[in-house]
């Protein structure tokens, strides 16, 4: 098993080689997780396909993510024996000689493992009780690519990412949230909920497109690239969209996954628009504060990219307050218990309403 981002996880230095070790993923408790599984709570990209494994299910009509891939092997001259994981998935022969395949398509927001306590995992009726209980605020998912790029593994994986291209101003409460600010509400409500040892996150919010890919040449890398910036363009023109299956639908949530390939539980959102009222606002901002630190395994003060503005207007770093509490940061800790009746720091109430 291997991670970036960690000490001596292979690191992408522009020019250079990739240096490559294997090491274990920062989980939250190395000596206590015995066996790593694949089960995981995140997003579900999957889009059927004519082009795709024909049992390919659809989770979203938001993206088409065959605008990203290189099926006819035009830019690229190889991938691991997955193919392409995305787009439909890959269909088999005698249209693809990958592994036939359903389309995967997921963003994971809280790796789990196993459904097994002993091996370091949390069990499966646990997480759904927990997921089906509103202890974890979902709000309606909408989303946003930010780019495609190679990670740092070698040969490296090719991923869509999902970040936040700027921070929630944490000044201005009612100015605009950032897109994919989602993400990691979720990500960080799961992670102070549930500490099995297995659990960690593989950062950054991204959808793996393929694995070992190499191009054809470095103008091939190039020109591939340059398209994906023009696709990515186009989805931000459209801002963030919601995954749904149908035009009609507005029930952009979170799925239960056993393996990539399975998700088998949908949890649909009990944390309902709009956001911008004092009290959703303040809930919001509380778990934005914050990030976890896969290095030292703990929270650490949230700090973000400036929204790029107009030079003539005066620029606010985007970093989550310290010194002085504003009132959105009594909510810290847990609001979700606060909103339940729990802890007594405020009434219980109702947000799918």
């Amino acid at each position: 098993l291997h991670r970036r981002n960690q000490p001596g996880s292979p690191e992408l230095i522009e020019g250079s080689a990739y240096i490559y070790q294997s090491v274990m993923p920062p989980v939250l408790k190395p000596e206590s997780s015995k066996i790593d599984g694949n089960a995981f709570l995140g997003l579900s990209l999957a889009r059927k396909s004519d082009r795709g494994h024909p049992e390919s299910v659809t989770h979203q009509i938001a993206f088409d993510l065959n605008d990203v891939m290189d099926r006819s092997y035009e830019y690229m001259s190889s991938t691991n024996d997955d193919g392409f994981l995305i787009g439909g998935g890959e269909p088999g022969a005698p249209k693809s000689y990958k592994l036939p395949a359903k389309d995967s398509a997921n963003v994971e927001l809280m790796h789990i493992g196993t459904y097994n306590p002993e091996w370091g995992g949390i069990s499966e009726k646990e997480i759904i009780e927990v997921m089906k209980s509103g202890k974890i605020l979902i709000p309606q998912i909408e989303v946003l690519p930010t780019k495609v790029q190679l990670n740092g593994d070698s040969p490296p994986e090719l991923e869509l990412r999902f970040d936040m291209p700027w921070g929630p101003d944490f000044v201005e409460t009612t100015s605009e949230l950032p897109p994919n600010w989602q993400l990691r509400f979720i990500h960080n409500q799961l992670f102070k909920h549930f500490y099995n040892p297995s659990r960690y996150c593989p950062s950054p919010f991204h959808v793996t497109i393929a694995r070992k890919v190499e191009f054809r040449s470095e103008q091939h890398k190039e020109a591939y690239f340059s398209m994906c910036e023009a696709v990515v363009k186009k989805w931000k023109l459209a801002g963030p969209r919601p995954l749904n299956a149908n035009p009609v639908d507005n029930k952009s949530g979170i799925w239960l996954f056993t393996d990539r390939t399975k998700p088998t539980h949908f949890f649909p959102p009990n944390f309902l628009p709009p956001y911008n009222t004092e009290e959703k606002r303040q809930i919001i901002l509380s778990y934005l504060t914050e990030e976890w630190d896969e290095k030292t395994l703990s929270w650490v003060r949230a700090e973000y990219p400036e929204k790029k503005i107009p030079t003539s207007v005066k620029q606010k770093r985007r970093v989550a307050p310290v010194e002085e509490k504003s009132h959105f940061m009594e909510w810290c800790g847990n609001p979700i218990e606060a909103l339940l009746g729990v802890s007594g720091r405020a009434p219980a109430t109702d947000f799918a309403v």
